[in-house]
């Protein structure tokens, strides 16, 4: 999720600009239910923040549908939670202190779906590391004026346009592959 000036939180921090609307977050569910998602890497900010909500949300909570399905995808894939500070990591998740660029070209070359790198501080690493294939941009019609950006200063990436997709909530998917 990204601001058309390119942030992913406020200056104040705040993500409240990026809550998915219904048919996005039926998009995102779709990414992980069928598969085509199967393996997410998470920074600890995110992590927490994903291990804090998702668990708590069974079939009896008072949420939309959409939000019902989306826990329940989110609790079975894999998933690398890098941290240097937490103490331990459930929902299927491994937690791992460094970033090992060769254990990630390994995990990579295995069969299956795409990895989802999330969490600022992670991607940037990712990225500056040349351990990520594309890029998709969920850009939000919003201006934010400041705060985090979605990439890090100095980073000089040359991508390759694949697609759009845009959903009704005027949210605009972009996706890139970037070249080596």
């Amino acid at each position: 999720m990204v601001s058309l000036d390119g942030y992913i939180e406020g200056s104040d921090g705040k993500l409240s600009w990026s809550e998915p609307s219904k048919e996005l977050h039926k998009h995102f569910n779709d990414l992980y239910l069928t598969g085509e998602i199967d393996t997410s890497l998470y920074g600890r900010r995110l992590y927490e923040i994903m291990a804090g909500y998702w668990p708590s949300i069974t079939d009896e909570s008072n949420v939309p549908e959409v939000e019902k399905e989306f826990a329940r995808a989110w609790k079975q894939p894999p998933k690398i939670v890098y941290s240097k500070t937490l103490k331990e990591a459930e929902w299927s998740s491994k937690l791992v202190r460094e970033i090992n660029p060769e254990e990630i070209k390994k995990l990579k070359e295995q069969p299956g779906g795409l990895i989802e790198v999330g969490g600022a501080n992670l991607a940037s690493s990712f990225l500056k590391q040349g351990l990520i294939d594309q890029v998709w941009l969920y850009v939000h019609p919003v201006l934010l004026g400041g705060g985090k950006p979605y990439f890090p200063a100095g980073l000089n990436l040359k991508l390759t346009f694949m697609d759009t997709l845009t959903f009704p909530c005027k949210v605009v998917r972009l996706r890139y592959k970037i070249k080596p």
